[in-house]
């Protein structure tokens, strides 16, 4: 198959079209807006449909109206465009609708700066929006597998109806890679397909409403806790993760996304000096994949969670461990990013201590 040589924004914004992505609407900002300028020069010429609407509210509220047609449609932005997004974000929640969000994160809180970090990890597993939901969180850590989890995050936020994001940052979307796309057909999906959806009913089933409003609290109450059973559902079902080198490590480090190629080159050096070091990279940041690190775990003495942030992914990490082994922090933030020799050297503390 033919290597393409793309940055990573534009490699997402390619496998979106080849994976059925009909509708985009977005807002530009740094680091993410290659994706909106590939899009509008693309999406024309499939057949697609490109806007750039007046507003990141406005973006994400016309993918609502477009995901209850049952097209396949998504949007992206970066840190604070993506908090300007949240309410619409938990409407579609609210409605069980599939759709995917990219955000490309940079450093905060607030305006912050356009280099890359990793800071917006609790907003995406954990608070996305107001109210009881979830979405389902994909974090790549190089070109391919940006390309690679965009047709997966269409295909899950379709079979469980709700939305899927893939989590970046502006490492991964600014770097050139060699990209190889798993087909040039670009899939189809017929709306029909979805019974759910407001795509016409043609006199032969009921007409379909799409809402998120019900004023009667048992009502409401039932459907949360139908969605909550279908959550426990996708935990059991999807949960990714890589492992390398923890058959016999006492050091894990845990990483996501660009950094952990970071800690990758670290977990090499550290074996170069004699240190049993490995890495657990989770791929699906929700649902967290408990089960895989705590295999990664099994002969560990010791657990280095290295984040772009002041730490927030460490305490998805305690809580799948149970808190059994201890579990220590190291991380930069405002878009600072941190050295593989200076995780070694995290690597190397901890591998004293645990003699």
């Amino acid at each position: 198959m033919e290597r393409n040589l793309m940055k990573g924004n534009e490699a997402l914004a390619e496998a979106a079209i080849r994976a059925g992505c009909k509708c985009f609407f977005g807002y530009p900002i740094t680091p993410q807006t290659e994706i909106s300028a590939y899009m509008a020069k693309r999406m024309p010429k499939v057949g697609g449909v490109f806007l750039q609407a007046e507003s990141e509210i406005a973006a994400i509220n016309m993918v609502y109206g477009c995901a209850s047609s049952g097209v396949r449609c998504m949007t992206s932005s970066s840190s604070p465009g993506i908090s300007l997004k949240g309410e619409g974000v938990s409407y579609m929640a609210g409605s069980d609708l599939p759709c995917v969000i990219v955000n490309v994160m940079r450093g905060g809180p607030g305006l912050g700066g356009i280099q890359p970090s990793q800071s917006d990890y609790w907003q995406a597993t954990k608070a996305l929006g107001h109210g009881d939901f979830q979405i389902l969180v994909f974090a790549p850590s190089s070109v391919q597998e940006m390309a690679d989890l965009m047709g997966k995050a269409f295909d899950e936020a379709d079979k469980y109806r709700m939305p899927a994001m893939i989590l970046a940052d502006g490492l991964l979307g600014q770097m050139m890679e060699p990209v190889v796309f798993g087909s040039d057909e670009i899939q189809q999906h017929d709306p029909a397909e979805k019974p759910w959806a407001t795509s016409g009913h043609q006199n032969k089933r009921k007409h379909n409403i799409v809402n998120s409003l019900y004023l009667q609290a048992e009502e409401l109450e039932r459907l949360n806790f139908e969605r909550f059973r279908r959550y426990e559902t996708v935990k059991q079902e999807l949960h990714l993760a890589e492992q390398y080198c923890t058959e016999d490590a006492d050091i894990i480090v845990t990483a996501y996304g660009s950094v952990a190629r970071l800690a990758k080159a670290a977990v090499d050096s550290a074996r170069e000096q004699g240190i049993k070091a490995g890495l657990f990279r989770p791929v699906t940041l929700w649902p967290f994949p408990v089960q895989e690190i705590n295999e990664a775990c099994r002969n560990a003495k010791r657990v280095l969670c290295v984040e772009m942030s002041m730490g927030q992914m460490i305490e998805d990490v305690k809580l799948a461990l149970d808190c059994r082994i201890p579990v220590d922090f190291y991380g930069r933030t405002g878009g600072v990013i941190p050295k593989p020799s200076a995780i070694l050297e995290q690597i190397k503390t901890l591998a004293k201590e645990a003699e």
